[in-house]
């Protein structure tokens, strides 16, 4: 059947003429008054930072330490607002035309294969019932289901999530059909039926038979996993073969479980893509690099198995809500004249269920409408982990646009009976064997025939097929194994980079060094919908991930800075690269305690009230707000989503980046390594106070609640001054309250109870920390 196309969009954005048949458009976005409106504020800060510095010698003692640090901070935030300016500068868009594309083609069997890779670590915090959703959309998308393979990893090694699999499989064969047929939309079942229950008059009779056939199936299904999750095993008794594998598997121990779950040997259009179970290998001595590890392992086993062109992976609580997507995907990566331009296609992260509003800020639908569209005017988006599409040959770390003459050179020596076969199956022209070169390639991709046979046939766009899928299994085991890549640049130059929590950032990196750019696609509707974490704590913990990635890409051997240096990437890039989140805490965090400080001990960081000057700090708060606002009107947010996303990255500041800097610096002293941490995910959180602000006793919340602690003892010792009339200090009052307000949260959470009450542990803590703090300011008055 040919694929709908009516899910997409065109907007009010110009296309390009249809004689031109080009399959996607390059758009440039008119930013001239914003970028006018950014310059003028940069142009003001700059304005008061200098008659700060002017006017530092004439403050003395307290006054001078706290103008000095004012300035310190203030010039951190001139440098990250040049950044910001870099970023959203030029903004690009990309518009696809998959209709184009089938008409270029002669047929859809030149379209590419793809490897679609999901994975999941934890069946108790990544439920098996969304990764069936997951797996279930990505086979019914609007792609010839014989060119498409799903691999699902799952770090856990659970039965759970194989048995979930498993129970699926059957209601592939109905499920797919039902969405081609009708044309569905949105291909994950457990929103689809969500979606339609309330509307079912509207259908027809057969449609709704149908229709009720298909829900009643799902349900039961959905019954069965989530029996097997509650009671924590699977109906299926310990001698079934199928699950032998699982019963001597102890945590981080265990060999390589690899599961055909359903297969299509004929690789016939009319059958169903391939489903693959991964566990790989692991041993508690050997390093496993979290997700790098397991996208290297999915990398390598579906080369030996079906050796796709294009990689796409998702994650595990992600859907297909675009079912043209994949022809979206394709019209980027074969619509450049040279492959340079898309080493891979990047969707955004978009959220499915999410809090109206989005009060715990965790939908970053700025960062994927702004940010995203600046970075694709600056040679493209970084990787951003999921919903993606690669060119394999990018993932291998060959260079772009690389001549099959000097690929030959590369492969060139490779022992007889390897490339006896490959020339046998290519006619490629070796002129001889060199062991040289035959060494250099087991060290990188290691000493594996099949897997040298693929990587070949990928780097020259011929790859073969001739194993018997009994066979691919054994070798997809030895490519699984844990001491595979020892001695290989798997994880180095090859793959997935190890050095870092965020893999994605540093592949992109490596990539962009290397000469590759890329391309973000954002059809009408999203192709992706995904899930965010629902809590306070969940939503801390990975912004600490996140800002710890970052900055520990920055400081190491993979910089951006040593990168737009001795390689190929570009100065705004590195700058891109750059806007770092896990150095703002330092200097917001003095700024937010500057007017406590200042209130305190009766000094100044700001000009006096009635001083003309006081008119540049007064606008410089006003019109980088207004600055905000206006970009999330940009997007059609509202004004309480832009308030509740400025609070939270103040909350962000102080605990998960603050974090995120402390995890990166005892890494580097040696005294602590950072730890891959799972987020939680559900279907949704029904609970009726699902938008207030969740808290635990982690330490993280520690620093918040002592800023809070702080500032609002201030306001109670100056609220005497301002009922005598006495306003003098009364920017410092409203800097203090603006910093009370942003950490609204923690307010509340004072005088709540249970999960969305601050623990005790942590006032105790907290009000400790402040009161010395406080004593510390009272001791310094009484002294002067």
């Amino acid at each position: 059947m040919a694929p709908n196309f009516s899910y997409q969009s065109s907007g009010n954005i110009h296309r390009a003429e249809e004689e031109d048949g080009a399959v996607q458009e390059r758009i440039k976005v008119n930013t001239t008054y914003l970028n006018a409106f950014s310059l003028f504020l940069f142009v003001l800060l700059l304005s008061f930072i200098f008659y700060r510095f002017s006017t530092l010698s004439v403050h003395k003692g307290l006054n001078h330490v706290i103008w000095t640090l004012a300035l310190a901070c203030e010039t951190c935030f001139a440098c990250l607002w040049i950044l910001s300016m870099n970023i959203r500068w030029r903004m690009v868009e990309y518009r696809t035309y998959p209709n184009r594309l089938l008409k270029r083609l002669k047929s859809e069997s030149e379209l590419p294969a793809v490897d679609m890779f999901v994975t999941t670590a934890d069946a108790l915090k990544e439920p098996p019932i969304l990764t069936v959703n997951t797996v279930l959309s990505l086979l019914a998308v609007d792609y010839p289901l014989n060119k498409l393979a799903c691999y699902v990893s799952d770090e856990g090694a659970s039965p759970l999530t194989f048995y979930a699999l498993t129970e699926a499989a059957e209601y592939v064969r109905l499920w797919v059909p039902f969405c081609k047929k009708h044309g569905v939309g949105v291909r994950a079942p457990f929103i689809y039926f969500s979606e339609t229950s309330h509307n079912c008059d509207s259908f027809t009779s057969e449609f709704l038979t149908e229709w009720k056939k298909m829900k009643s199936e799902y349900d039961e299904l959905s019954r069965r996993i989530n029996e097997a999750v509650t009671s924590k095993s699977v109906p299926y008794p310990n001698m079934n073969e199928e699950f032998a594998a699982f019963s001597r598997i102890e945590g981080g121990d265990h060999p390589s479980i690899i599961k055909v779950i359903v297969e299509n040997r004929e690789r016939s259009s009319g059958g169903l893509a391939h489903v693959i179970y991964v566990s790989r290998e692991k041993r508690p001595k050997h390093p496993h690099h979290y997700k790098a590890g397991a996208m290297n392992v999915l990398t390598r086993v579906s080369a030996v198995m079906t050796n796709a062109p294009i990689i796409m992976n998702v994650d595990c609580d992600m859907f297909v809500n675009n079912p043209t997507c994949f022809y979206e995907a394709m019209c980027l990566l074969l619509g450049f004249k040279s492959e340079r331009e898309s080493a891979f296609v990047q969707f955004p992260q978009v959220f499915y269920g999410g809090l109206k509003d989005d009060p715990f800020g965790n939908q970053l639908k700025v960062l994927f409408s702004v940010v995203m569209a600046g970075v694709s005017g600056i040679k493209g988006p970084p990787y951003s982990g999921t919903g993606c599409f690669h060119r394999r040959k990018a993932i291998y770390g060959f260079p772009p646009d690389d001549s099959k003459g000097k690929c030959l050179e590369f492969f060139d020596g490779i022992q007889p009976h390897v490339y006896l076969d490959c020339n046998l199956k290519y006619g490629l022209p070796f002129s001889g064997s060199n062991e040289a070169n035959m060494e250099e390639l087991i060290n990188r991709f290691g000493y594996c025939e099949e897997l040298l046979r693929s990587i070949l046939g990928i780097h020259l766009d011929k790859a073969g097929d001739t194993l018997s899928f009994e066979r691919k299994v054994e070798v997809a085991h030895i490519v699984a194994g844990c001491k595979y890549e020892n001695n290989t640049y798997w994880g180095h130059q090859v793959g997935w980079v190890y050095v870092s929590c965020t893999e994605d950032l540093i592949l992109s990196l490596k990539l962009f060094a290397a000469g590759w750019r890329s391309v973000y696609c954002t059809p009408k509707p999203p192709a992706f919908l995904g899930c965010a974490p629902c809590s306070g704590p969940e939503t801390l913990l990975q912004q600490r991930r996140w800002a710890a990635g970052l900055l520990e890409v920055v400081v190491g051997r993979h910089s951006p800075l040593l990168s737009a240096i001795t390689k190929m990437l570009k100065i705004r890039q590195c700058l891109a690269f750059l806007n770092l989140w896990a150095l703002r805490p330092i200097p917001e965090i003095c700024y937010s305690i500057l007017p406590a400080i200042s209130l305190l001990t009766n000094a100044h960081f700001l000009p006096k009230f009635h001083e003309p000057i006081v008119l540049i700090p007064i606008s410089l708060f006003l019109l980088f707000n207004f600055f905000g606002l206006m970009e999330y009107w940009r997007c059609n947010l509202s004004t309480r989503e832009w308030w509740n996303n400025q609070r939270m990255s103040r909350i962000n500041c102080a605990s998960g980046w603050l974090f995120g800097f402390f995890d990166v610096t005892l890494k580097l002293l040696g005294l602590s390594d950072i730890v891959f941490v799972v987020t939680p995910k559900d279907e949704g959180d029904n609970d009726l106070y699902a938008n207030k602000f969740t808290f635990n006793s982690h330490v993280m919340f520690i620093p918040p609640t002592t800023l809070l602690f702080l500032n609002l003892a201030s306001l109670v010792m100056v609220a005497p001054k301002l009922a005598r009339g006495d306003f003098n200090m009364l920017l410092e009052v409203i800097c203090s309250a603006w910093v009370v307000a942003c950490f609204s949260p923690f307010l509340k959470g004072l005088v709540r109870k249970g999960r969305y009450g601050i623990p005790w542990s942590i006032i105790c803590k907290s009000g400790t920390l402040a009161l010395m703090f406080v004593y510390i300011c009272k001791l310094h008055v009484q002294g002067g």
